[in-house]
This record gives structure tokens, sequence and C-alpha cells, in this order.
């Protein structure tokens, strides 16, 4: 998954002013103790990080 992809996403789950604040505030046990953000700055493939967010957020079948 291309980050454009990932973020596209992101958006249309949280909105576009929620979905950068939810990545760089909301840290997750699931991603070792860090935010979304940090996970993707860290190497953590973008495909990895969104299959947690979903997870963890009940994010729609058609998102996922």
């Amino acid at each position: 998954m291309r980050l454009t992809e990932f973020w596209r996403r992101m958006y249309e789950h949280f909105g576009e002013t929620y979905a950068e604040s939810f990545a760089s505030d909301h840290v997750m046990s699931e991603l070792g103790g860090r935010t979304v953000q940090q996970a993707l700055d860290a190497g953590w493939e973008a495909k990895d990080v969104w299959r947690v967010v979903c997870e963890t957020q009940g994010v729609s079948a058609l998102l996922r």
C-alpha cells in the first residue's frame, strides 16, 4: 500500500482534520507504543499500520 492510499483511507474514515490528529497523538500498544506517524517514520509498512488501525478503530469493511 502506498502512503497516498493509506492517507486517503485515514481521511475517509476519520475525516481530514481528525485523521492527522489521530495519527500524531494517539499512542497504540499494537504499534509498539508508537503513534501512527511514529510507526510510519520508524519504517513500518503502511499496510501493516493500516491493519492495526482497522482492527483497533472499527474501520468499515469497505475501507479495509
